[in-house]
């Protein structure tokens, strides 16, 4: 990837022709298949079935696959180019579309050759859906706090417990599910299993009413006395939060991409209804209290999405990128809240109601300070890099 390069003269953030191209087929299907039914979807919790099925066909799922098992092999700057372009027309939509990358990653990451060609082609296919099944209802940002067990039973595990807030959950083929083995050792007895979601003793508890990004299908799972064979194990056991973390590092750029989609969906509509309305004689553009909340957007924006590329450029090097990760994370959340929030104010009393586009903007936009890491999390994630740093 050219992004963000260090050259003899400099440092280049210009896109290639490919990469540009990609950026390109993702806004024209932002635009035309995912912002007209994006309102109606979100309305009714609608799951995309559609729109994912069009995204397959065109090649905006699953970009992350290797090139050896049939994918395009591409890497986080692809990544953070179509999530940013998808989420700027429905992040409820494109929620759906990319997750499969926080599903499947820890299989390309950790997986045998024999479980990465058993499980990840099958996504290239056609429109399969999988799922990451980490959080818990007791434990979300405290991963130590993992309930869920996996016992050894001969060639096979027995995994009992219950996942919360499971992205895509009821639609999923299969779960990437993160159970302790070792129930003393905390965070270090954590083991990542594949599961399927037709396995015996595997349920959909409940489908989640959620405030924002309503056409992702949000679950709660349930896995009683589930046999898994251990050749569903990925890595060692004791492995799995080392799986876990290197997975969110990859998946951050990309979340922090979509939120500076959501955040630059409000500042374009923002702009658009500032130079439109006109009070006391004249478009509200003119007036500083306006133009300076739309300055400080746009500038909010373009830092957020510099943060996002650096982050991404350095896993598209395969160098150790969490602190930047957490730095694109944490800033372009709490950007989104803040630029839908001021886009709200600038539509003034229109902007509180349901029939213009910067009120489910701003609700889409909380989820980002929540999923894959809290803002505060990533407070933390920064603070230990800066203090106890690793070689």
């Amino acid at each position: 990837m050219a992004t963000a390069e260090a050259t003899g003269t400099g440092v280049s953030f210009a896109l290639t022709e490919e990469q540009r191209a990609l950026r390109d087929l993702a806004h024209e299907f932002a635009e035309k298949e995912i912002r007209p039914v994006a309102a109606e979807y979100d309305e009714h919790q609608t799951h995309p079935a559609d729109v994912i099925a069009k995204a397959h066909e065109v090649g905006l799922m699953n970009p992350h696959l290797p090139d050896e098992l049939g994918g395009a092999g591409l890497g986080g700057i692809a990544g953070a180019l179509i999530g940013e372009e998808l989420c700027w027309g429905c992040s409820g939509i494109a929620t759906s579309i990319v997750a499969n990358i926080l599903g499947a990653l820890p299989l390309v990451l950790a997986g045998t050759e024999e479980q990465r060609r058993e499980w990840l082609p099958p996504l290239l296919e056609e429109p399969i859906l999988c799922s990451f099944a980490l959080t818990e209802p007791d434990a979300g940002s405290d991963v130590s706090g993992i309930q869920t067990t996996a016992v050894r039973r001969g060639d096979e595990y027995v995994i009992n417990g219950s996942k919360m807030f499971i992205t895509n959950a009821g639609r999923a083929s299969w779960f990437t599910v993160f159970a302790s083995t070792d129930k003393a050792a905390g965070h270090r007895g954590l083991t990542a299993f594949v599961v399927p979601s037709d396995a015996e003793g595997v349920t959909v508890e409940k489908h989640l009413d959620k405030m924002g990004q309503r056409a992702t299908d949000t679950s709660a799972l349930a896995f009683q006395d589930v046999v898994v064979p251990a050749a569903r194990r990925l890595g060692e056991e004791g492995q799995g939060f080392k799986i876990a973390m290197q997975t969110l590092d990859h998946t951050r750029p990309g979340t922090a991409a979509g939120a500076v989609g959501v955040a630059r969906a409000a500042f374009e509509h923002a702009v658009e209804y500032s130079r439109e309305r006109v009070q006391f004689g004249q478009p509200i553009a003119i007036n500083q209290g306006v133009n300076f909340l739309v300055a400080d957007m746009a500038a909010e924006i373009e830092a957020a999405r510099l943060l996002v590329w650096q982050a991404a450029w350095l896993l598209d090097q395969g160098e150790r990128a969490t602190l930047q990760s957490s730095y694109a994370k944490r800033f372009a959340a709490d950007t989104a809240m803040k630029v839908t929030t001021d886009a709200v104010q600038i539509f003034g009393g229109y902007g509180y109601m349901k029939e213009f586009p910067v009120e489910k903007l701003m609700r889409d936009a909380k989820l980002f300070q929540i999923y894959e890491g809290t803002s505060q999390i990533q407070r933390l994630v920064i603070a230990r890099e800066i203090f106890l740093p690793r070689d």
